[in-house]
């Protein structure tokens, strides 16, 4: 099984529970020892949830299973053969490890997609892992820093300038979160008020948050706007060189943060294998989510194009999201084992429920079975939503609580951007020099 996400883990754990002793062997091949709960990245950058509540130790969970930290280089499902490189065999200068499989199940996820925009590269921050939220998380104190303690108005300018691309779930939620956070930290800055700071979302199409339809999403510019926030809808990033940002619309802003939150695209190891690919680079999949002419090859999630039997049109495809993958785990795992036991297999299908974001704190909007929400009662909604959907129990009770401890204390605004660099004050102690900090050109 490559990929321990939504669909690995959860594939992984039905099977656990319900193959025999002996029966069969569980592999599961991934990146992370765990496996992050994406939609609460925007709150763990906030603050709202500890980092360590956002991810779920795979070892604890899957005690049945054998997992191996590293990541497939390639797959010859013809040979049933799949190259990997893993911690041990980095360490043991082979490079990579060949191992043979009786069936293989692909839910590698998907990746950030990038565009050839000149200094995207070197200033573009991503905000898909829990490294990357908590990482700009401290950017952002670090900024309101500087700004406090410069004399230089274009340094200040450019540290209380945050250039956000993408109006999708991933780029609204992180930026509206962030905002609230950074809007509340003002208060503890002599020289910062909240009106000094510039917020801008950048989306090519003309509208944000499609999946909770047009009217909310109109709604979300709306309420954005209403806090100063500069929503450009048809615009572009066309360059961000020398920390300047420009836009299509001619716009230009200094800036020393660029978060990219511009969609994504399938996992280079798809490219890497024999299977068959559609147009978008992802694996053809049957209703039955195993890979179209390839047998003993499954796929679920965001690396899967399964056909949706409950959409009215011919030929369209379940979206590449969370709702989806928790469900098609599920079954994916009952096929996995008719078809080692000789059983029939079931159909995936599953009607869209509908979409929840959040906008900041008691902020929100809704678009669920047909029923469309906003303000606090869609904030409400979108936490016990997410609440019932973060896997174990653990974690559930871990999440409850901090919300309700974040609602009778104030927040956490430490940035703990050291944790980036922890041998930095060692290596300068034992004769070392400090690293110099990117500096405004």
């Amino acid at each position: 099984m490559v990929g321990g996400g939504y669909v690995g883990m959860y594939t992984a754990l039905r099977l656990q529970r319900q193959l025999k002793s002996g029966e069969a062997e569980v592999v599961v091949v991934t990146p992370d020892p765990y496996m992050t709960y994406q939609p609460f990245l925007p709150e763990a950058a906030a603050g709202n949830i500890s980092p360590r509540h956002v991810v779920v130790p795979l070892r604890r969970v899957l005690p049945g299973c054998t997992l191996l930290i590293g990541e497939a280089t390639a797959i010859d499902h013809a040979k049933r053969t799949a190259t990997l490189r893993t911690l041990g065999s980095e360490e043991e200068g082979t490079g990579t490890v060949e191992v043979t499989y009786d069936e293989l199940v692909l839910a590698p996820g998907s990746v950030s997609r990038t565009l050839p925009i000149p200094g995207l590269a070197d200033h573009g921050i991503g905000f898909k892992t829990v490294e990357e939220a908590i990482g700009l998380r401290n950017h952002v104190i670090e900024q309101m820093d500087i700004a406090s303690s410069t004399r230089d108005p274009a340094i200040r300018a450019a540290a209380l300038t945050f250039v956000f691309v993408g109006g999708g779930y991933a780029g609204v939620e992180a930026l509206a979160e962030l905002e609230d956070m950074a809007r509340y930290a003002s208060r503890y800055y002599h020289n910062i008020k909240a009106d000094d700071m510039k917020w801008i979302l950048v989306e090519a199409t003309g509208k944000i948050l499609p999946e909770v339809g047009e009217e909310m999403g109109k709604y979300a510019v709306r309420e954005l706007r209403a806090r100063n926030i500069d929503v450009r809808l048809d615009t572009r990033l066309e360059s961000c060189e020398d920390r300047v940002a420009v836009l299509s619309d001619g716009a230009r802003f200094r800036t020393r943060t660029v978060v990219w939150t511009a969609g994504v695209k399938p996992h280079p190891i798809l490219a890497a294998s024999d299977l068959p690919l559609n147009e978008r680079g992802r694996l053809v999949c049957t209703a039955k989510l195993s890979v179209d002419g390839a047998e003993h090859a499954w796929a679920a999630g965001d690396a899967a194009a399964v056909p949706d039997l409950t959409a009215d049109e011919p030929g369209k495809e379940c979206a590449p999201n969370a709702q989806h993958a928790v469900r098609q785990a599920k079954v994916l795992a009952e096929n996995i084992l008719a078809s080692l036991r000789g059983e029939p297999l079931q159909d995936y299908r599953h009607a869209y429920a509908g979409s929840v974001a959040s906008l900041g704190l008691h902020k929100g909007v809704a678009h669920v079975y047909g029923r469309k929400l906003k303000g606090y009662p869609a904030w409400l909604m979108h936490r016990v939503y997410h609440l019932s959907r973060v896997p174990t129990f653990n974690r559930k009770a871990r999440v409850l609580a901090e919300w309700t401890l974040s609602g009778l204390f104030k927040r956490e605004i430490v940035s703990l951007g050291s944790l980036e660099h922890p041998r930095a004050e060692f290596e300068l102690a034992a004769g070392g020099e400090r690293p110099e900090r990117p500096k405004d050109t």
